[in-house]
């Protein structure tokens, strides 16, 4: 597991680094004049320029490891940051930031297909998927407050340079740090015990009467990472120009980080890994379509409360969606199965940001990220007696 934990730690740096950005984004492009309107097309533009990425990855990081894209990614990320630093209209930060979309597009696919392949044991896996968003989570309760805070003391400038060189020392210490040469042996030896045998790798997928047998992934479990990653995309896109009215960018950088403490406490509540992946990503993506109604309708909550909340949704869906994904698999092929879900994913990211910079005046983006989740809900519970039968132990 030492390829885990060193994984584990670059990944820390990577998501630490790129959380920061979340709440001077989008005041350091006000700066530059930019409308919402335009802000909210560069935020889109950065999740559609996902897509080619996750395309390719898809077929490349099964072919030839996870390795080469994680540190290429985070070497072009970084390379980009630095150019960030200089732009001096919103056009040229439009242009990097999609670039930049491109280029990142590998590092999630890369980074989730080389944990999955740590271990056979699906249980291993999902432990292994609830320490990645174990760590993800808490990158971003110290990074949106880190990243104001270098803004508020040294600049938009300095803070830009001073993240993209962290992201390039991160390129270089996975270079030599993260190994991947017998991962990839014990992956073409299971390959070739499938073949003899005829059978997936985790016999627990679907079983027939006398034989095992696999089945393809059902398209409609990524109606749900395109909901979640658009209703994440709005509240990125909606905290930041809420506060520019009322607060500062500390306040922002809190606010985001109370989404991550919320997180961070459903991620210690280890007991959860022992449910079903397929019924927690359900129940916590209606929860959280339910905590976006509220918002929508300015229910006389604290604001503070549903923004922990909302995070403590993220974190118990977000390692189910994987572990469900890696269950509902064939035991292989880990590289394609989260590119289509970072497609996914990337169409959400799009969709978000997009929808709120041009319909906020006409209706609360709260409410159109409600309304897209409880459609993701609905396509995906639909056709649930079909899907692949996850485990006799449900609870």
């Amino acid at each position: 597991m030492k390829t885990a934990l060193w994984l584990y730690l670059f990944l820390f740096i990577a998501f630490f680094d790129l959380h920061a950005q979340y709440p001077i984004l989008t005041p350091f492009a006000i700066s530059l004049g930019a409308a919402p309107s335009f802000i909210g097309l560069m935020m889109g533009l950065y999740s559609v320029t996902h897509l080619p990425g996750n395309l390719m990855a898809s077929v490349y990081v099964d072919r030839f490891g996870s390795r080469p894209f994680i540190v290429i990614s985070l070497l072009l990320a970084g390379t980009i940051l630095l150019f960030q630093a200089y732009v001096t209209n919103p056009w040229q930060l439009l242009l990097l930031r999609s670039i930049a979309g491109f280029v990142l597009a590998f590092l999630s696919p890369a980074c989730l297909s080389l944990l999955a392949r740590l271990s056979t044991d699906i249980s291993q896996q999902g432990k292994l998927m609830a320490g990645n968003g174990l760590v993800h989570t808490l990158a971003s309760v110290v990074s949106p407050a880190a990243g104001a805070f270098l803004v508020a003391k040294l600049g938009f400038t300095a803070a830009f340079y001073i993240l993209g060189w962290i992201l390039i020392a991160t390129a270089v210490l996975a270079l030599f740090f993260i190994k991947e040469k017998k991962i990839a042996a014990n992956n073409e030896g299971e390959s070739l015990a499938q073949q003899e045998t005829q059978a997936p790798l985790h016999s627990n997928i679907e079983q027939g009467s006398n034989t095992l047998k696999t089945n393809r992934l059902p398209w409609n479990i990524f109606f749900i990472p395109v909901g979640l990653s658009c209703a994440q995309g709005i509240i990125t896109f909606e905290l930041p120009l809420m506060v520019q009215n009322n607060g500062s960018i500390m306040t922002t950088g809190l606010l985001f980080t109370i989404i991550s403490i919320g997180s961070l406490i459903t991620l210690c509540m280890l007991f959860i890994n022992r449910y079903n992946p397929s019924y927690r990503t359900i129940f916590g993506t209606l929860a959280l379509a339910l905590l976006y109604f509220l918002l929508a309708t300015d229910a006389p909550l604290p604001f503070m409360l549903l923004l922990l909340l909302i995070g403590m949704c993220k974190g118990l869906v977000f390692p189910a969606l994987s572990h469900w994904l890696i269950q509902i698999s064939e035991g292989k092929r880990y590289g394609r199965t989260f590119s289509i879900l970072a497609i996914a994913s990337s169409i959400g990211a799009f969709l978000g940001p997009f929808l709120a910079g041009h319909l906020r005046d006409y209706i609360s983006p709260y409410f159109i990220a409600f309304v897209i989740l409880a459609l993701a809900l609905a396509f995906n519970t639909l056709p649930e007696k079909r899907a692949p039968k996850l485990s006799s132990r449900f609870f």
